[in-house]
């Protein structure tokens, strides 16, 4: 059964950086993309980072410039380095994988709390 798990989450002061880390455990075959999400209270989950098989990315507008995905393949791992963290970004952030062959399917993790403080 696969299995994501983050780690890197915590307590941070407005302009401060954190770094997420998601690794995968019981896959024997790799992703095609690999990214992060997070839901704030009382908002819908949205798309942070997306970290595409060939190595391309995409941002939400609000992290462009400050954010970025890195991933290792070979060891299904997929990073978020947060700087010029802002009180809005604080969420839980969810680890996201799909494959596309010979479906569709979507992993996730359990998320990691992520607070800025002002």
């Amino acid at each position: 059964q696969v299995q994501l798990a983050e780690s890197g989450g915590g307590l941070v002061q407005a302009g401060g950086s954190l770094i997420l880390s998601c690794a995968a455990s019981g896959s024997s075959f790799r992703f095609d993309d690999m990214g992060w999400y997070r839901q704030a209270p009382g908002k819908q989950r949205e798309l942070v980072a997306t970290i595409f098989s060939g190595g391309s990315t995409n941002y939400a507008d609000s992290v462009k410039g400050r954010f970025s995905i890195s991933r290792d393949s070979a060891t299904n791992t997929v990073d978020l380095q947060m700087n010029s963290l802002k009180p809005e970004d604080t969420a839980v952030y969810y680890c996201n994988a799909r494959t596309y062959v010979p479906g569709l399917r979507t992993y996730w993790g359990k998320g990691t709390q992520v607070t800025v403080s002002s």
